[in-house]
């Protein structure tokens, strides 16, 4: 994998564009496109605009990958991976929150929320495809663009800045998480009032 990440680095913007459509279809690899975008916008910090669209539309086309794979035969998947343990409450968190419990670790990379498990969930469940990529493309926007600008600005120093505000980062997605899901309650009573 790691000459891979090498050889994606070395492409530029369009490895970060295969990068990003290979980690969002499901192919596990650690560090992802969070880290070749760095690198990338690092060494070229022209291109960083550039980078961070590709691989908010290369996540884009990788997730809509996912979910077709997941849609189609995800119900035996998700029986296997959620009759038990961790699986189990990565099922409850997508049906007591629906697509928030996606959104959060989409946006930000929370360890106690891996995006991959909590979004095949969602797509072995069948949420709307419209839904679930709209709900990507608002998480990887801001996540992709922050990154890049970071390794525009700070250049090496980025690796330094994310790592000493991770707390801060950490409590940003439980508080926005906390919002959202009170939103989403407020509007799913507001909207059984209505009908």
């Amino acid at each position: 994998m790691k000459r891979l990440r090498d050889l994606a680095v070395a492409w530029g913007p369009g490895g970060v564009f295969l990068f990003s459509v290979i980690d969002s279809a499901g192919v596990p690899n650690p560090g992802g496109t969070d880290l070749l975008l760095l690198a990338v916008t690092i060494a070229n910090p022209a291109s960083a605009w550039l980078c961070a669209s590709l691989a908010v539309l290369g996540s884009l086309i990788g997730s809509a990958m996912f979910y077709e794979i997941l849609s189609r035969g995800g119900e035996r998947y998700l029986m296997r991976m959620t009759s038990s343990g961790r699986g189990a409450r990565f099922r409850v968190w997508v049906l007591s929150y629906g697509l928030v419990a996606v959104f959060i670790p989409a946006l930000l990379p929370v360890p106690f929320l891996p995006f991959k498990a909590l979004a095949g969930c969602a797509c072995a469940m069948c949420v709307g495809r419209t839904r679930f990529l709209a709900v990507i493309v608002a998480a990887r926007v801001p996540r992709y663009f922050a990154l890049a600008y970071l390794g525009a600005t700070l250049g090496n120093n980025s690796f330094h800045w994310i790592t000493s505000h991770a707390w801060q980062m950490g409590a940003a997605a439980v508080g926005l998480f906390i919002a959202l899901y009170l939103l989403v309650k407020f509007t799913g009573r507001n909207r059984a009032v209505l009908e």
